[in-house]
């Protein structure tokens, strides 16, 4: 009697998480896309991006949303397609191409060393989300000459309006944000490539 209770009970269980399984609504994925388009001066310098560091707090597949002072919301069915400081960096090397006019623009991995006339670091201190209001960022970046060690450090804080309350125009509004940062990296790289040693 005793087995058929617990073979009974089992069943029951493993039921009850078929159905909810089967409730929970399909996950929603989403990345940052280049804004930027073509139509800069030709370059022949090399750029490569990287390391880009993110706050740890966003540095989740989940959307971490912004829910008020000193809260967050994780979204559990709405998430990052990749890794956010991937995201990031492959997004501000597709704008640099455009902003620069070269297409020798890399991404930085310490597994291959790459070499590049110019090496750009990021570090994102906030990444805010608030669907229906703002994507809010705000980075300190170095962009490095390589020949002689030259640099040039710089801040972007930019705070881009949604035009809706869904993911998919947080994740736009966050898009924009990274092209203004990439318009100030480019600026910087353009200044550094005309300055004598």
């Amino acid at each position: 009697m005793m087995p058929r209770i617990v073979s009974s009970a089992a069943l029951c269980a493993i039921a009850v998480l078929v159905a909810a399984c089967a409730s929970a609504p399909p996950s929603r994925f989403y990345t940052l896309s280049r804004t930027a388009t073509p139509g800069a001066a030709p370059a022949t310098f090399s750029v490569v991006v990287g390391p880009v560091a993110i706050p740890a707090v966003v540095d989740l597949p989940q959307i971490v949303v912004s829910t008020g002072p000193n809260q967050v919301t994780l979204e559990e069915y709405n998430r990052w397609a990749s890794p956010l400081a991937n995201n990031i960096s492959r997004v501000v090397a597709e704008n640099l191409v455009d902003l620069l006019g070269t297409h020798r623009v890399s991404l930085f991995q310490q597994s291959i060393p790459v070499d590049g006339d110019f090496r750009v670091a990021i570090e994102v201190q906030t990444f805010d989300s608030a669907p229906g209001d703002a994507a809010t960022l705000n980075a300190v970046w170095v962009v490095r000459r390589a020949r002689d060690g030259k640099s040039d450090t710089g801040r972007t804080t930019v705070r881009e309006a949604t035009a809706d309350k869904s993911y998919e125009a947080l994740a736009a509004a966050h898009s924009r944000a990274v092209y203004r940062m990439s318009q100030d990296i480019a600026g910087a790289v353009r200044a550094l490539s005309r300055a004598t040693p």
